[in-house]
């Protein structure tokens, strides 16, 4: 079966940094937009950075300038680099993917969701 994993969260100090990482397995021939997400106690999940296929980016305004999104296809992993962290991003931050997976020699896509890693901004 294929998962989604995502890594690399913890406790930092606001204006530090972290990446995190997702990294999928499983029978992959392929993914398509990689995202990361995020919810804060008593917030709905928003959408914070996502990167295509082809490498092209997207960012909520909230982190433009201090969140970087990228991507190693041949790893079937995804790394969002924060930096410049402030307390507000305090979050269980989520991986998103559509994945192209193989059912015995039947390819399928599917929607996966990571098990999140808590991100804690505090001082």
């Amino acid at each position: 079966q294929v998962q989604l994993v995502e890594s690399g969260g913890g406790l930092v100090q606001p204006g530090g940094s972290l990446r995190l990482s997702c990294t999928a397995s499983g029978s992959i021939a392929g993914i398509s937009a990689m995202d990361w997400y995020r919810q804060a106690p008593g917030k709905q999940r928003e959408l914070v950075a996502g990167i295509s296929e082809n490498g092209r980016t997207n960012y909520a305004d909230s982190v433009k300038g201090r969140f970087a999104i990228s991507r190693d296809n041949a790893k079937h992993t995804t790394y969002l680099q924060m930096n410049s962290l402030k307390p507000e991003d305090t979050a269980v931050f989520y991986c998103n993917a559509d994945i192209r997976s193989y059912y015995g020699d039947v390819l399928r896509t599917r929607n996966y969701w990571g098990q999140g890693t808590q991100v804690t901004v505090s001082s």
